[in-house]
């Protein structure tokens, strides 16, 4: 005899679908049903920590309905149970937020237990139950709501409990792997900033990207925007990354390029000499902390060591401004120099008031770059008798193209 058992629609898709947003996948759960009952159906299992299965048309994910107890502190600590007595309204209740927590059975009507509908139309991140607080993952879930939803604010008792689980060391059990997958998530949303705000709200920014959170309250150099601090600039540079649909390795590189400005001393306040030099070991740090990509690596180092020689075009000289083209390897890997001009443009727009002026300096750069790779380094190579001068009569044909191209643009 076959077991009867009913599906529901539970998550991110029946949340998207109020809101008017685009559904991408469908997430299932399974009430009434065991593991073997689910197999006879014809679905196939592929879960590892707890039974997950694949439908055996739409090959849609069908967990069954469980609940979970906390065993060891992180977010690995859990044993599952599930059966088939488990209520739909048992498993609800282990989710993260109220909006996260509706139901949309076959014949489309909604289960909402726990008020998911009502904080969706008040724009409130709020938690289910205190079991949230037994998952440090779950803070970086919200913070990275926050970033897609910007106009969602957090439930004051839900922003208490993030703190409390900041102050019990929830967040020190995340592995590296998953704080990235979630802040990068995150950044490639529509206001990243609001990610970061919510992670330092509730101090976990302080504990995840220490660096970061140093420069909240270092001032910015009177000649930018002296009211608001380098942390809150960062913030105003990563949106701009976002409002101009920038990659990741893009934003990640917008997010660390000033790091260096919390190592400045007190006492040379507003001025951040050198900030360049003393921030390569700090995104270096941070890099290799959370194992970063290596092309957000790479374009986090070029943009913190040269962002700011982007912005002085206008005083180098032509030698100056072929070296930096040299060690940033324009030449070859044009694409990389072409991210740290993104970087450098959404440094220039993350300010008060110059979010919508024209970039300065992203077409002088390009123009530069084209004479630069105008230089026929064969050619000059084959004309030289002696092979170890070809380095520096390279160097002063492209310095000869780049003053050229400069004389041009003056």
């Amino acid at each position: 005899m076959t077991q009867e058992f009913s599906s529901y629609i539970v998550g991110g898709a029946v949340r998207d679908r109020l809101l008017g947003l685009p559904v991408q996948d469908r997430d299932w759960v399974v009430v009434g049903a065991t593991p073997e009952a689910l197999v006879a159906a014809g679905y196939k299992p592929v879960g590892k920590d707890f039974p997950v299965f694949l439908h055996p048309h739409t090959h849609e994910e069908y967990a069954l309905a469980r609940t979970e107890r906390k065993t060891a502190p992180g977010y690995k600590g859990f044993v599952f149970h599930t059966d088939a007595d488990v209520t739909l309204e048992e498993d609800l209740i282990r989710r993260d937020l109220t909006i996260n927590a509706i139901a949309q059975a076959a014949d489309g009507s909604l289960i909402d237990p726990y008020g998911g509908q009502r904080d969706l139309a008040a724009r409130v991140f709020r938690h289910v139950s205190p079991a949230f607080a037994e998952d440090p993952v779950r803070i970086l879930r919200v913070a990275r709501f926050a970033a897609r939803l910007p106009d969602f604010t957090l439930a004051p008792e839900t922003l208490s409990l993030m703190r409390e689980m900041v102050a019990a060391g929830e967040v020190d059990h995340l592995v590296s792997e998953r704080v990235w997958q979630e802040l990068s998530r995150g950044l490639m949303y529509q206001h990243p900033a609001r990610m970061l705000e919510v992670l330092r709200e509730c101090g976990a920014l302080a504990r995840l990207l220490p660096e970061l959170d140093a420069l909240f309250g270092v001032p910015q150099p009177e000649q930018y925007h002296p009211e608001i601090d380098t942390g809150r600039h960062l913030l105003l540079v990563i949106d701009q990354a976002a409002a101009r649909n920038m990659s990741l390795p893009v934003r990640w590189a917008a997010l660390l390029h000033d790091l260096g400005k919390g190592c400045t001393p007190r006492e040379n306040w507003p001025h951040h000499y050198g900030h360049e030099a003393l921030g390569l070991p700090l995104v270096e740090a941070v890099c290799a902390r959370l194992k970063v990509p290596v092309d957000c690596r790479e374009l986090a180092l070029l943009a913190a060591r040269e962002h700011g020689n982007i912005h002085k075009i206008g005083e180098m000289r032509a030698d100056t401004l072929t070296k930096l083209l040299e060690r940033s390897d324009a030449l070859r890997r044009p694409e990389r120099f072409e991210g740290l001009l993104a970087v450098a443009a959404c440094d220039f727009h993350g300010r008060t008031g110059f979010e919508q002026q024209a970039d300065p300096h992203g077409t002088l750069w390009r123009t530069l770059l084209a004479a630069f790779r105008g230089v026929d380094a064969g050619a000059i190579a084959a004309a030289l008798a002696d092979k170890r001068q070809i380095p520096q009569r390279v160097h002063e044909a492209r310095v000869a193209a780049v003053a050229a191209a400069l004389a041009g643009l003056r």
